[in-house]
């Protein structure tokens, strides 16, 4: 289940993320008012899986995902340039996370 929760916090981390680039520096009030509920779901979520999941973990794999999915989102949606150096760097990212969870940060 602390999986299951973190899938939910870090799709409302990235909902927020997102919100956030459309708040205009929170001068939107809608925008800005979907980034602040998105991080207090995603922060209450995150703190519901760390009653299962070793923080290490968790925050690697919150980190990593978060960051793959944001970055996929610019290119896709916001016009965001994808080079090489980062598809490297969002692959490196993904590729760490793999690693913490086969190296025992359970």
């Amino acid at each position: 289940m602390g999986y299951v929760l973190l899938a939910g916090a870090i799709a409302a981390e990235v909902a927020a993320t997102t919100a956030m680039k459309y708040s205009d520096g929170f001068s939107r009030l809608w925008p800005s008012v979907l980034t602040a509920l998105g991080y207090l779901v995603a922060f209450t979520l995150l703190a519901q899986t760390l009653k299962t999941v070793a923080v290490g973990t968790a925050y690697a794999i919150w980190a990593g995902l978060g960051t793959a999915a944001i970055a996929a989102i610019g290119v896709v949606f916001l016009g965001e340039g994808l080079t090489v150096t980062k598809f490297a760097g969002i692959a490196l990212i993904i590729g760490g996370v793999v690693v913490l969870n086969m190296g025992g940060a359970h």
